[in-house]
């Protein structure tokens, strides 16, 4: 009997105002159970990073997609996602040798994809292949952010991972906006408006 490859998929980085949104799949393989998958959210980032080598060294696949700021501004931050969540999966499919028969997408919507899939709200928190989709996505965009924090470090990257905190509010009135920022996202935007009115 052919096994059913089921992947779990989540992205990262939808909120933030800075940089790409970035999607892990994953394919666990049963034979190497991972211990400790849980949203990524709740876990410290040390606990995170040696979960993702896990990962990489355990599930039967993994892939990771990403929406670049430019495809964000250009078709808005849901289908970006959308699209990274795709990437990803074929990202994955080439490792596997094949589509998965199935995915689980975290949320409430699916990207468009040639196979069967299902959105699980908190998917994160009920699936360990999501889970473990969330992980990767979000150390894969945390890694990101370091290094655009060393090439633009007055804006703090490193600390707000460019999420719309007031320290990151403050640099961009005080020094604009940088090439990696998303021009569609209102902070962002009224920054430029103000520069040109």
């Amino acid at each position: 009997m052919s096994m059913i490859w089921v992947c779990g998929v989540d992205e990262a980085g939808r909120g933030p105002l800075v940089g790409a949104v970035v999607a892990g799949a994953v394919v666990l393989d049963p034979s190497q159970p991972i211990e400790g998958l849980k949203d990524s959210k709740k876990l410290s980032p040390a606990r995170r990073e040696y979960l993702y080598e896990q990962i990489v060294q355990k599930a039967r696949a993994w892939g990771i997609g990403e929406a670049s700021p430019g495809e964000i501004d250009e078709i808005n931050i849901l289908q970006a996602t959308m699209l990274a969540m795709r990437r990803a999966i074929e990202d994955l499919s080439i490792r596997l040798g094949a589509w998965p028969d199935q995915a689980l997408i975290d949320g409430n919507r699916c990207p468009e994809l040639p196979i069967a899939a299902q959105a699980i709200i908190k998917g994160d928190s009920k699936e360990p292949a999501i889970s473990a989709a969330s992980i990767l996505a979000k150390v894969t965009r945390d890694r990101q952010m370091q290094v655009l924090h060393e090439l633009h470090p007055q804006y703090g990257f490193a600390q707000h991972m460019g999420y719309p905190t007031e320290a990151h509010f403050a640099a961009l009135k005080q020094y604009g906006v940088c090439v990696e920022h998303r021009r569609s996202f209102s902070p962002v935007r009224k920054v430029l408006e103000s520069i040109v009115s």
